[in-house]
């Protein structure tokens, strides 16, 4: 749970406790975890919900499934192997190129009935016609059937409608400040927003990866946005207001 954010909390009226945790996303241990979740990108050229998805992927041994269409590849790249474990993965990933939407629809579906994989993750370009409720709807039904945490990246969409029980926008934020040199990049940093969600408050985070977390379930870090300015700023308008 998260204690400074309301991501790590529901209220439920229902409930005797009446507060529930709630899980990360993608934290294969937790109730509700095997779900269909969307990552929208904030922008084109943004490879911020690449990064999120890897930073959520399960602590497993077990490979993950990743599948994209050739635009997806155009403009978000592939996979750079070496820096994959920067983010803590322990299988491989295995790496399944298409060229159509329809075919990564089918190879999403035909992986997440496929047992010994940790995760299944797919890129989809734009919001094609394929792409419909329906389609989502029967990706959602698969993963949950088979307690398997599936990802759909959709890049250039704007928010078409989708069965996805979680729908993550993704953008990229100034990298933390490197521990050795300040001039060089640090940690990479990321706008998290959950716009809709099934059991679960929606919000915006700043979110990043945390090498240094005692704990595969931490890696993930988010923290709530308080909607103020920087620092300076905040002295500035104190000290005009002194004035």
């Amino acid at each position: 749970m998260l204690p400074d954010s309301p991501f790590g909390q529901v209220i439920s009226l229902s409930h005797k406790h009446l507060v529930q945790d709630v899980p990360r996303p993608g934290d294969a241990a937790a109730p509700g975890a095997a779900v269909l979740r969307d990552v929208l990108a904030g922008g084109p050229f943004d490879a911020a919900a690449a990064g999120f998805v890897l930073a959520a992927l399960p602590d497993s041994a077990a490979p993950v499934l990743w599948v994209s269409d050739r635009m997806s590849r155009r403009e978000n790249g592939r996979l750079y192997g070496p820096a994959l474990a920067q983010f803590g993965l322990k299988g491989p990933i295995l790496r399944v190129e298409v060229s159509h939407p329809r075919d990564v629809l089918w190879a999403m579906e035909e992986g997440a009935g496929c047992a010994g994989l940790a995760a299944v993750v797919g890129e989809i370009h734009g919001a094609p016609e394929v792409l419909s409720f329906t389609a989502t709807k029967r990706l959602a039904l698969r993963a949950e059937t088979a307690q398997l945490p599936v990802w759909l990246i959709r890049s250039a969409d704007h928010g078409a409608l989708s069965a996805a029980r979680e729908r993550w926008r993704l953008s990229s934020l100034p990298s933390q400040m490197h521990p050795d040199n300040p001039q060089a990049p640090g940690l990479p940093q990321w706008e998290a927003e959950l716009f809709r969600a099934r059991g679960r408050a929606p919000g915006v985070w700043s979110a990043g990866y945390d090498r240094s977390a005692r704990t595969a379930a931490d890696r993930l870090r988010l923290v709530s946005r308080s909607g103020d300015g920087p620092l300076a700023e905040d002295h500035r308008a104190a000290a005009d207001a002194a004035g």
